[in-house]
C-alpha cells in the first residue's frame, strides 16, 4: 500500500493533557479519509500534525515521504505539497478572488504572473467561480469564500489536501455547494484527509472512516460503520446525530 499519510503510535499532549494517545492509521495514495468523532477526541489535533502546525511528540509519521518526528523538515516545502483548509476562511479582504489564489504560487513557486493567472482562473473553474475572479471576499457568500479557500490551496497543485471541518460554519445550502466540490475532487483522485460532522457526506465520499475517541482510533473501517458500528461508542455518538 503506497500511504500518503502514516500514523504510527503518535502521542501529542498540551500541557499535561493528553490528546492523541498512541494514534496509528494510514491514508493511501488517492483515498479518502474521513475523521469522526466528538469535540476534544483529537481529530482536529491529528489532522493539524500532518501539516506541521502542531509537533508530535511520540511515535512516527510519515507525510508524503517526510518522517514528521525527526523534527528537521523543511515546513515552507512540505505545506508546498500538503493544502490545508480550516473552517475560516482566511481569505486577504484587500486583494481579489484571483488576487488570493494568484499569491502563493508568486511569492513561494516563483511562478510568473501570466502563469498563476491562468492557473488561478483553472482552480476557480474547478470550484465553479469562474465568474467571480473580480470580486473581492465580501462580496461573496460564505460557502463561495469556502470554495475560494480551497481554489487557494488547489493553486499549489498539493498532493494531499486536509479539510478541517469546513463547513460548521455555513448554513446548509451553502454546506452542500462546498461538499459538492469536495466529492469532485474526490472523483478526480485527489487524496484527502476531512474532519467532519457531516455524517451523510462521510458516508458518500470517505473510504475510509476513522472514528476518534478519548485521543485513540477507537473504531475505523469503510462507510458501513456508520450503519453498522461495533462499539457502543460509535452507535452512541451516531444516535446523537453530531
Amino acid at each position: 500500500m503506497n500511504a500518503i499519510v502514516d500514523f504510527n503510535k503518535v502521542c501529542k499532549s498540551f500541557g499535561d493533557v493528553e490528546i492523541l494517545k498512541g494514534v496509528s492509521f494510514q491514508v493511501p495514495k488517492g483515498n479518502v479519509v474521513a475523521l469522526i468523532g466528538r469535540s476534544g477526541s483529537g481529530k482536529t489535533t491529528a489532522l493539524r500534525c500532518v501539516n506541521g502546525l502542531e509537533n508530535i511528540q511520540a511515535g512516527e509519521l510519515q507525510v508524503c515521504g517526510y518522517a514528521m518526528h525527526a523534527g528537521n523538515i523543511d515546513l515552507l516545502q512540505l505545506r508546498q505539497e500538503v493544502g490545508i483548509v480550516f473552517q475560516s476562511y482566511n481569505l486577504f479582504p484587500h486583494l481579489t478572488v484571483l488576487e488570493n489564489i494568484m499569491l502563493a504560487p508568486c511569492k513561494v513557486k516563483n511562478m510568473p504572473k501570466p502563469e498563476a493567472e491562468k492557473l488561478a482562473r483553472q482552480m476557480l473553474d474547478k470550484v465553479g467561480l469562474a465568474e467571480r475572479a473580480d470580486y473581492y471576499p465580501e462580496q461573496l457568500s460564505g460557502g463561495q469564500q469556502q470554495r475560494v479557500a480551497i481554489a487557494r490551496s488547489l493553486a499549489m497543485e498539493p498532493k494531499l489536501m486536509l479539510f478541517d471541518e469546513v463547513t460548521s460554519a455555513l448554513d446548509p445550502e451553502l454546506t452542500g455547494e462546498v461538499l459538492r466540490v469536495i466529492e469532485s475532487l474526490a472523483q478526480e483522485g485527489m487524496t484527502m484527509v476531512l474532519v467532519t460532522h457531516e455524517m451523510s457526506f462521510a458516508r458518500s465520499v470517505a473510504d475510509q472512516i476513522i472514528f476518534m475517541h478519548h485521543g485513540v482510533v477507537w473504531e475505523s473501517g469503510g462507510p458501513e460503520i456508520l450503519s453498522q458500528p461495533s462499539t457502543p461508542e460509535l452507535q452512541q455518538f451516531l444516535s446523537n446525530g453530531l
